[in-house]
Order: structure tokens, then C-alpha cells, then sequence
């Protein structure tokens, strides 16, 4: 019973996943845990066979930071922007990345999930700027930072 419980709760966040603005390959978001007007959580696997992993330190590849801060991004800031939004519909939605300052502490490698757990510093004027963390399976922290972007719905311009 209890799967069909935490199956139940998890479907709530469904339709922000299906407002993001993004496709495979340079989608970086499995699941969301939990969105409140104050942050959220989610996850993403990365998949053995991505392409960034080509070259990427042949001999042992290894994430590329730019892609552990798109992870960071798509769930820390833009799931909890569309939330914020109230579920703007997504033709309408306009996202821009403004700054970023991010601090690695440990590699990600092919196959591995990582969490990420953002909160939201502020969101005015139409700029949300959060705190945020990612996690590996092992629950050692991989990086954190502070992402801000722009994110409006068009019809609230």
C-alpha cells in the first residue's frame, strides 16, 4: 500500500516536469520529490552512454561541471520557477540563465544519481536567485552554489 501511496504523492509534481522547456539528450531531470514556494528536490541519473562522456577524460570519464551545474539548474531553479509561476502554460514561459557561482567537491561518473536540493533566496522583479546543492547516491556533497535566472510568463510581462 505504501507504493501506491508515495506513487500518488509524486504525481502532483508530473506537470511541471511537462513544462520544462527541454528535450533528450539535454533534459537532466527524473523526478522531483518535493516543490514548495520555498525550493525543491529531484533527482537525474546520468546515463552511461552520454555523449559528453566521449573524450571527457578518456581513460576514467567523468561529468563535465557544466553539465552538474544544467542538472542544478533545471531542477533547482527552473522546476521551482514554473512552480512559482503558478503553471504558466509552457508556450509562454521565458527562462534565461543570469549567474552563476558554483564550488566542486567531488567527480560525478557515468551511471551515477545524483539529488539536487535548492531554496530560493528570492524571486522578484521576475529574477529568481536560489541556493543550491547536489548530492551523489552516497549522500556526499558534490557541489553548491547560487543559480539566478530570469523566468516570467509572458502573459504576466
Amino acid at each position: 500500500m505504501a507504493s501506491i501511496s508515495n506513487k500518488l504523492y509524486v504525481q502532483p509534481f508530473d506537470h511541471i516536469l511537462s513544462k520544462l522547456p527541454y528535450g533528450k539528450p539535454f533534459l537532466f531531470v527524473d523526478s522531483l520529490q518535493s516543490v514548495t514556494e520555498n525550493g525543491v528536490e529531484g533527482q537525474y541519473t546520468f546515463p552511461a552512454d552520454s555523449s559528453f562522456y566521449a573524450g571527457h577524460f578518456s581513460q576514467m570519464p567523468v561529468t563535465p561541471g557544466v553539465i552538474l551545474t544544467e542538472v542544478m539548474a533545471q531542477i533547482g531553479v527552473v522546476c521551482l520557477g514554473i512552480f512559482l509561476l503558478n503553471d504558466a502554460p509552457t508556450d509562454e514561459l521565458e527562462i534565461a540563465l543570469t549567474a552563476t557561482q558554483i564550488d566542486f567537491y567531488k567527480p560525478v561518473f557515468p551511471g551515477e544519481t545524483v539529488t539536487v536540493r535548492s531554496t530560493k533566496d528570492f524571486f522578484r522583479f521576475h529574477k529568481l536567485k536560489c541556493r543550491v546543492e547536489m548530492l551523489n547516491d552516497k549522500d556526499e556533497l558534490v557541489c553548491r552554489g547560487t543559480i539566478a535566472g530570469m523566468m516570467k510568463s509572458k502573459s504576466h510581462a
